[in-house]
């Protein structure tokens, strides 16, 4: 059921979010939720998804917020997953990818490239998947958004993250091009959807913070207002966003 009845800024959107289990998930499904959104998050460990999804609800009583439990990593999962959300809920209108993973090391030299073939799953071909999934969907829509939340280390690689950097940049790429593909279908009239990408050095929660009470966490993106960008761009024109990279931190 699409929570249509709202009166914030998002009421009648129906928005995916994959990778919603984590603490940037958890903070975006709240935004979503309390921007009048319905909220369909998707995520490989149940246990956290659900837990991600139960704070939503609790904290927006009349919100519709869901999980499916979903491996990213399989095309078909994927694909069907997008279809059940646009025949359940009758349209989409984002996607919001969250998925993340970290791997590095002290120098070029020692970069361990076990480390670039997880890296490339979890950063690339994820991105690869919802957005071959998702496609068709938020072409439809009139309000359509897919946001991928990259890092600033994608545009300027250290040594000891070749890796990483590298799949970010891959990843970015990828989104680019699928605003390319969006730029092309509006024609003369402009894209209706659009594929941006959200910079951030790195995320911070309150849980990194009790964990380290001395850390400064300087230039990193509090979850929250990760959320409220996210958030954001739905109230920019597509035109606007579409193609474009929106720093969160200090550009390099």
């Amino acid at each position: 059921m699409v929570n249509d009845g709202g009166d914030g800024p998002l009421a009648g959107a129906v928005i995916a979010v994959a990778g919603a289990g984590g603490p940037a998930g958890r903070a975006v499904l709240l935004r979503l939720a309390g921007a009048g959104a319905t909220v369909v998050g998707a995520d490989a460990d149940a246990e956290r998804l659900a837990e991600a999804v139960d704070a939503a609800r609790q904290a927006h009583g009349g919100a519709t917020v869901t999980g499916d439990t979903v491996d990213l990593l399989d095309a078909k999962a994927t694909r069907d997953w997008a279809a059940r959300v646009e025949e359940d809920l009758g349209r989409v209108d984002g996607l919001v990818h969250l998925v993340g993973g970290w791997r590095g090391g002290r120098d070029f030299a020692g970069t361990d490239l076990a480390d670039w073939d997880l890296l490339e799953k979890l950063l690339v071909r994820t991105v690869q998947h919802t957005s071959l999934a998702f496609f068709d969907g938020l072409r439809r829509s009139d309000r359509g958004r897919y946001l991928l939340v990259s890092a600033a280390g994608a545009s300027r690689p250290t040594a000891g993250n070749a890796a990483y950097a590298a799949a970010k940049a891959a990843a970015e790429a990828w989104t680019l091009a699928l605003a390319d593909a969006f730029r092309k279908d509006g024609g003369d009239d402009g894209p209706r959807a659009a594929a941006a990408i959200l910079v951030v050095k790195a995320l911070v929660h309150d849980a990194m913070r009790a964990e380290r009470p001395h850390a400064k966490f300087a230039g990193f993106t509090d979850v929250t207002d990760l959320a409220e960008a996210v958030v954001g761009v739905w109230e920019r024109p597509a035109p606007e966003v579409n193609g474009t990279r929106l720093w969160l931190t200090e550009k390099p």
